[in-house]
């Protein structure tokens, strides 16, 4: 089928490259802040409290419905990235394939240029993200699809420096690819769908990364 075929090409060496240029801060640590107060020999730290992301999440009216469709639209761009994990499940699955068959000509278009994904990166971060024109709830979501993203360095690695061909091995790999994809799909379906709702999706350890690089 088409979609077997797209999904059996492996990951290219220009697509780890073009992760490699992806910024480090998205996983670095913010560093308290402290001062001296008073003539008095005595030190006083004072930590500066951590800012935190708060928005409704009850899927009222309270985040416009363009803020929406935006936030929901990036989390397309980690799964058409990272699609190429499910060449395993998708071809012993039909349901799935048949669930995907839709998305195929824009993973098509996605996939036809090999910088596609860091273009896709550096659009996103530095022109929604950076942005205070977008609102916190957008640059929230836009900021959890890249560091989905980023994280997809870590698999590509490891299919990099351990690649059997058969035996255990390839059953560790096949199993790896699976659990990526699946991952993938379901923060997909949850983050498009919550944000549709005018929800807030929080990821496991994405979110927290995320928040983290919202100014």
């Amino acid at each position: 089928m088409a979609m077997a075929s797209l999904l059996s090409c492996s990951v290219t060496p220009k697509t780890c490259s073009n992760r490699s240029h992806l910024p480090s801060l998205l996983f670095s640590s913010q560093q308290s802040s402290s001062f001296i107060s008073g003539t008095k020999p005595t030190l006083q730290i004072i930590s500066k409290p951590k800012k935190k992301f708060i928005i409704s999440a009850n899927g009222n009216d309270s985040v416009d419905p363009p803020d929406r469709l935006i936030a929901a639209i990036c989390y397309f761009y980690p799964f058409f990235d990272g699609v190429q994990y499910g060449k395993y499940v998708v071809t012993q699955f039909e349901p799935i394939q048949v669930l995907l068959q839709p998305l195929i000509p824009a993973i098509r278009v996605f996939k036809s240029f090999p910088f596609n994904g860091f273009l896709v990166f550096i659009t996103l971060y530095f022109i929604v993200v950076r942005n205070p024109n977008f609102s916190r709830y957008v640059r929230f979501n836009v900021m959890q699809a890249i560091v989905l993203d980023v994280l997809l360095i870590f698999p590509d690695l490891l299919e990099r420096s351990f690649n059997p061909t058969d035996g255990i091995g390839l059953d560790l790999i096949q199993s790896l690819d699976s659990t990526v994809f699946l991952f993938l799909l379901v923060s997909l379906v949850y983050g498009s769908g919550s944000c549709l709702l005018g929800q807030v999706p929080r990821l496991p350890i994405v979110a927290e990364a995320a928040e983290r690089q919202i100014p």
